[in-house]
C-alpha cells in the first residue's frame, strides 16, 4: 500500500512539473514557481487571468503571445479568463510610454471590444474562456471605493516603475489619472479571484500590484507569468501597427503568409519558440534539420502555413502559398488585385494616389515608400514622389512586396 501511494505521488509530481514546463515555454518570468506548484496540488481548474485594454481594433501577432499562453492553460484544463478593459481603456495604459497617453472614447472602447471577441476565438476556445468587462465591477465601486483604493498605495511606491520614474525624471508630466492604471489593475485580480495573471514584460508593476490587493483583501496572492514582447518583422522594435512591422490576425492570408516569409531566419526561431502549436520537441527536430543544410525557407513555409491555417483556414494556406509561388519565383501579378476607384481631377500626385487607394496610412509614408525604391508603377520602379497620374486611365501600383492596387483614374 506504502508503495502504491508513492507511486501516485510521483505521478502527481511529474505531472506538475510537466504543466510548469509547458507553461514557461517562451516566458520570461514566473513568480512564485512554489506558489504555482502549491496551486497546482489542490488539483482544482486555476483561474487564469490576462487584461486586454481594446486600444486598437484589431489584434496582431504580439497579443497572440499572451493567448497562446492562455491555450496552455485550457489545454492543462484550467479556467481561462479574458478580460477587455471597457473602464482603465478610458484610462489609457502608460505601461512603458513616456508620455500621457489619451484615453479612448467609450463608442471607441465597445466598437474594438466587439473585434476582440471576435479574434480571439481563432486561438482559444470559445467553449471553455469566459470573457468579462472590468466595467461590470469598475462602475459600481463609486468615488468613496476609488479613493479607499486610491489610500492603498502612495506616490513613492508609483515612482518606484520605471517608465514614471523616467518621465519623473525628465520633468515630464505624468496626469493623477495615470496612477490609478495600475490600481485598478490590481483590483480586477481581487474581483476575478485570480489564482495566476498573464502579462507582458512591460506589465510587471501592474501585474505584481495585483499580489498586493489581494493580500490587503485577505485573499491568497496571484502568481504572474510574464511574456516577453515579440519583436516586428524588423527584428528588432516590439511589434507594432504604428511601426508598420506587424502581422494582423484579421489579414488576408496573402499578406501573413508573405509578411511570415519576410521575417530573417534568426527571427523566425523566435516566432516559432512564442507563437507556434508545435511542441519543442518538434521545433528542435526541425532546426536541427536546417543546420544540417535544409533550406530554411521550408520552415519559414511551415510556419508561414501555420498562421495563415490558424487565422482562415487549411485551404486558405494551400493557396497562399501558391499565390505566393506564382508571385516571387515566377514574378506574376495576384489574380485577386483590388480595384480602386480615385477622383484625379487636373491631376493627382503619385504619393497622394497611393494613400487615397489604401496602399500606406499617409502621404508621408507614401513618399518614404517612394524614396526606398519600393514603388511600382505598372511594373517599374518610380523615384518622382509628386509625379502627377491623371484622369481616364488605369495603373497597377506595388508598394513593397505584397501590397498591390488596380486603380482607376477618373
Amino acid at each position: 500500500m506504502q508503495t502504491w501511494t508513492v507511486t501516485l505521488l510521483e505521478m502527481h509530481v511529474e505531472e506538475i512539473s510537466k504543466s510548469i514546463n509547458l507553461l514557461r515555454r517562451g516566458a520570461a518570468e514566473l513568480l512564485i514557481e512554489s506558489e504555482l506548484a502549491e496551486k497546482l496540488k489542490t488539483g482544482r481548474p486555476l483561474r487564469v487571468k490576462a487584461g486586454f485594454d481594446p486600444t486598437a481594433p484589431d489584434l496582431h501577432l504580439g497579443h497572440t503571445v499572451l493567448l497562446n499562453k492562455m491555450r496552455h492553460f485550457q489545454e492543462l484544463g484550467h479556467h481561462v479568463m479574458f478580460l477587455i478593459g471597457d473602464f482603465t481603456g478610458m484610462i489609457g495604459d502608460p505601461s512603458g510610454k513616456n508620455a500621457t497617453r489619451p484615453p479612448l472614447t467609450r463608442e471607441q472602447v465597445l466598437a474594438n471590444a466587439a473585434t476582440y471577441r471576435e479574434q480571439v476565438f481563432k486561438i482559444l476556445d470559445p467553449n471553455k474562456t469566459e470573457i468579462l468587462f472590468n466595467s461590470a465591477w469598475m462602475n459600481t465601486l463609486g468615488a468613496d471605493g476609488l479613493i479607499r483604493l486610491a489610500a492603498q498605495q502612495t506616490v513613492a511606491r508609483m515612482l518606484e516603475r520605471d517608465d514614471f520614474a523616467k518621465r519623473y525624471a525628465n520633468e515630464q508630466p505624468i496626469s493623477i489619472h495615470e496612477f490609478l492604471y495600475p490600481l485598478c489593475q490590481g483590483y480586477d485580480s481581487v474581483m476575478m479571484k485570480a489564482d495566476i495573471e498573464l502579462g507582458g514584460t512591460d506589465q510587471r508593476f501592474n501585474l505584481l500590484m495585483g499580489r498586493e490587493l489581494q493580500k490587503h483583501y485577505g485573499m491568497e496572492p496571484q502568481c504572474v507569468l510574464m511574456m516577453p514582447l515579440l519583436e516586428g518583422l524588423d527584428g528588432i522594435n516590439k511589434m507594432s501597427k504604428s511601426l508598420g512591422n506587424y502581422i494582423g490576425v484579421a489579414e488576408s492570408p496573402q499578406e501573413i503568409f508573405g509578411k511570415t516569409m519576410s521575417v530573417s531566419d534568426t527571427l523566425m526561431w523566435r516566432y516559432y519558440e512564442l507563437l507556434s502549436f508545435r511542441s519543442t520537441n518538434e521545433i528542435a527536430a526541425l532546426k536541427a534539420e536546417i543546420e544540417a543544410g535544409r533550406n530554411p525557407r521550408d520552415a519559414k513555409v511551415m510556419l508561414a502555413q501555420e498562421f495563415v491555417a490558424r487565422f482562415h483556414s487549411p485551404k486558405a494556406a494551400e493557396e497562399a502559398l501558391l499565390d505566393f509561388d506564382a508571385r516571387f519565383r515566377k514574378h506574376e501579378l495576384p489574380h485577386d488585385i483590388p480595384e480602386v476607384r480615385i477622383a484625379a481631377g487636373s491631376g493627382l500626385p503619385l504619393f497622394k494616389v497611393i494613400q487615397e487607394a489604401g496602399l500606406t496610412a499617409s502621404t508621408s509614408e507614401a513618399s518614404r515608400m517612394i524614396e526606398q525604391g519600393a514603388v511600382k508603377l505598372n511594373g517599374n520602379r518610380v523615384e518622382d514622389r509628386a509625379q502627377l497620374l491623371h484622369a481616364n486611365n488605369r495603373v497597377i501600383l506595388q508598394v513593397g512586396k505584397r501590397k498591390f492596387a488596380a486603380v482607376i483614374l477618373e
